[in-house]
């Protein structure tokens, strides 16, 4: 098969948008978790999430004034940000002209959850009150599961796949492994892969109803996001978007393209809501499987992974994850693995959760670092019988790192895992 690395990454998160301001907020522990005062007045019990600091400015550096008023889905707006910034970041060619011929092999997997809520809201009404000649020409576009996927491949002139999955809180990660196996199957020598999500009452209110969001810390927002603590009260919603480009390693190095990392295995399954996985609940078989399935597909061994970024939400799943990944590696105490949270910073970021995560960890391998799990002080119990506290890094810590794996579950009972791996020439 053929190898697969990481030329060029883009990302738009809840405390940074940038890869250079995103890695600077990470290594700080600097949250991106705000009171929204819309959520205060719509009665919800969780009052606090992570929107992306996107100004007027930021997006009139990536979009025409017409673009802009046709193009209202937030979802799609991030995807096309931190998908831009990636490609170029790859060194590959931007702006790209109308009237070039496409390029064949070059292709993107792009996942979304519900990245054109709001516009869809707006179209119901006007269907509704019986104004369906104003809903305009871009709903379709805007609200179809594969609007991001069809804008980037419009803006980047992509000819090779051009597809857009939804696997729930998986999606991101599983979009780059799908991404992954296109190349190495010879299929294509690049592919931009990422996720996005969409953010408010729309998008983050059915949560809200579940009473799985938190509501404890509306009074302070930057503490309310707790994987790992004893003191979690539930997750905090956030959005945003992650894209990297995947690139077989001949064409990188062909083309003189910087490397940060490689791909070096990936998997995906579904605990089929058995042996205790329901719609909202993963079956821990499942999930240990999922996990030396990704192993196997990497031919390394379990005690060859130096970190693991969780996918860790700030519930009582965390517990659960933590012990699945000490069974599936046979390994625990201080023999555990580093791992942390980015959710403590973003929040969990639905669909995007998984592509913003897979920059952190490329991130964290290619510049020797571990980010903080911040407000994880008060270690859940349950937690600290399977593993060394020393194993979450509560503080930037400074460490080279070989091989980084990153997990993603979702609802359906859906999982993916990635293991990343340091690039030597």
């Amino acid at each position: 098969m053929k190898r697969v690395v990481i030329t060029g990454m883009g990302v738009v998160a809840p405390n940074a948008v940038g890869l250079d301001n995103f890695s600077t907020a990470i290594q700080n522990g600097k949250s991106g978790i705000r009171f929204l005062p819309e959520m205060e007045q719509l009665k919800f019990a969780c009052q606090v999430g992570g929107v992306p600091p996107v100004t007027p400015d930021l997006l009139g550096n990536y979009f025409s004034a017409l673009t802009l008023k046709q193009l209202k889905a937030h979802g799609i707006r991030f995807g096309c940000i931190a998908g831009i910034d990636a490609w170029k970041d790859a060194g590959l060619s931007y702006p790209v002209e109308k009237e070039s011929e496409p390029n064949w092999e070059a292709g993107c997997i792009f996942g979304a959850g519900m990245s054109g809520m709001s516009v869809i809201r707006s179209g119901i009404y006007m269907v509704d009150e019986g104004k369906v000649k104003r809903l305009g020409s871009s709903l379709i576009q805007q609200t179809m599961p594969s609007g991001i996927s069809a804008h980037l491949s419009g803006i980047l002139g992509l000819g090779n796949q051009v597809s857009t999955n939804a696997s729930a809180c998986s999606t991101g990660t599983e979009a780059i492994i799908m991404g992954l196996n296109r190349i190495r199957q010879g299929k294509a020598k690049i592919m931009l892969c990422g996720s996005c999500d969409s953010y408010g009452p729309y998008v983050w209110g059915g949560f809200d109803s579940m009473r799985v969001l938190c509501r404890k810390y509306n009074d302070s927002p930057t503490a309310a996001s707790r994987p790992l603590s004893e003191t979690a009260a539930g997750f905090v919603p956030g959005s945003g978007a992650g894209a990297m480009v995947l690139e077989d390693l001949d064409h990188a190095l062909e083309r003189g393209a910087k490397i940060y990392g490689e791909i070096i295995g990936g998997y995906t399954n579904s605990g089929g809501h058995r042996q205790g996985g329901t719609m909202t609940a993963p079956n821990p078989v499942g999930i240990q499987k999922c996990i030396q399935g990704a192993l196997a597909d990497a031919d390394i061994g379990p005690e060859e992974i130096d970190a693991i970024s969780g996918h860790l939400t700030s519930t009582m799943g965390d517990v659960l994850e933590i012990k699945n990944w000490s069974e599936a590696l046979n390994r625990k105490g201080n023999e555990f693995p580093k791992i942390n949270a980015l959710k403590s910073m973003i929040g969990h970021c639905l669909s995007a959760a998984g592509s913003i995560e897979s920059v952190a960890a490329i991130l964290q391998l290619a510049e020797g670092f571990l980010h903080p799990s911040i407000n994880c002080e008060d270690l859940h119990p349950e937690i600290a019988q399977v593993i060394d506290p020393d194993c979450i890094p509560q503080e930037k810590i400074a460490i080279p790192l070989n091989i980084i794996a990153k997990s993603s579950f979702g609802f359906g009972d859906v999982n993916s895992i990635l293991i990343f791996k340091s690039y030597k020439s």
